[in-house]
């Protein structure tokens, strides 16, 4: 079978909202090029320090590529999606030059190429991230080892937006510990939060694939005791109150979650961790969520990206 990959350069503020275009358009997989990813130094599970191949990647921004079946309505999908790529604007997204591009695989070649960019990988103090089909076998027993399969648009857990997450959970999450992850996409979040000793956890998704996704996660790490899923929207019509938040989103989807009583959902000395948060729009964040009574106690960095913590003001 022979796939179509399109290719939209963008800017990192954009993967979020771009990629959930292509997969609501029937894309059969997704794979991330940030040009962001060669400055870093990348250390495997294994220890050793590893590079990243120049040419893979864009020379500045972003390339998401989709894989679309080469089939008689593909011309129609492709101007469905240059027509939601450019109604982003509309929401003040950041687009770059949104160029579009395409060329023709077959299915053999996509189904084992994007594999070269998902490695195990150290994350924050107390984890590996690896790939479901690595043969990996940790060298240091004290950290947590989460394998992911991420399926066909979610990503691999190794976002710095993802790491920024697991980071203020490694720091911020108390012992027993009710959580909710809002926006879970493949589950890793939950997952970190059961592994560091969370009682119970709600993940939520709107998109049914990222359920489905999150479930297959979920029992491969055997937290499915603990670890609930359920497809939802944002925050909506979720009763109790939770000792942890935690929300991976874009910034206008974290000024949503505010604006839509999260901080209700807060217990008395509970925390929001908001992630997915670009550089210049934190301080629209920081205003939302003190509109609704959450103060930023703490702020993490990686690149462009920022993570929020914030408490109920006194």
């Amino acid at each position: 079978m022979k796939w179509s990959e399109i290719c939209i350069h963008t800017t990192e503020e954009a993967i979020e909202a771009v990629t959930n275009i292509l997969y609501e358009a029937g894309a059969g997989g997704v794979v991330i090029e940030d040009s962001q990813d060669l400055q870093q130094e990348w250390t495997s599970a294994e220890g050793s320090i590893y590079s990243l191949d120049p040419a893979d990647y864009p020379m500045d921004g972003v390339n998401v590529k989709a894989y679309l079946p080469v089939n008689s309505f593909l011309g129609e999908t492709v101007e469905e999606i240059k027509q939601s790529v450019n109604n982003l604007l509309l929401y003040d997204i950041d687009l770059g030059d949104g160029r579009i591009t395409f060329s023709e695989h077959n299915e053999e070649e996509w189904a084992t190429a994007w594999k070269k960019y998902y490695k195990p990988v150290s994350v924050g103090e107390r984890f590996y991230v690896s790939p479901t089909w690595a043969d990996f076998q940790p060298e240091d027993e004290s950290r947590h080892v989460i394998e992911l399969d991420p399926g066909m648009a979610f990503g691999t857990g190794t976002h710095p937006t993802t790491i920024l997450c697991i980071e203020a959970l490694e720091k911020y999450l108390p012992n027993k510990a009710d959580v909710l992850d809002v926006g879970t996409g493949t589950g890793v979040l939950s997952i970190a939060a059961a592994k560091l000793g969370a009682s119970k956890v709600l993940a939520v998704d709107l998109d049914h694939v990222a359920v489905q996704s999150a479930q297959l996660n979920i029992k491969l790490n055997k937290v499915q005791d603990i670890v609930e899923i359920r497809q939802n929207n944002l925050s909506d019509n979720i009763e109790g109150t939770y000792d942890v938040v935690v929300a991976n989103l874009l910034a206008e989807l974290v000024i949503r979650l505010s604006e839509g009583g999260v901080a209700d959902l807060i217990g008395g000395n509970g925390l929001l961790i908001a992630s997915g948060i670009i550089k210049p729009k934190k301080d629209q964040v920081v205003t939302a969520l003190a509109r609704t009574g959450l103060s930023v106690i703490d702020e993490m960095e990686s690149g462009d990206w920022i993570a929020l913590v914030a408490k109920k003001a006194d």
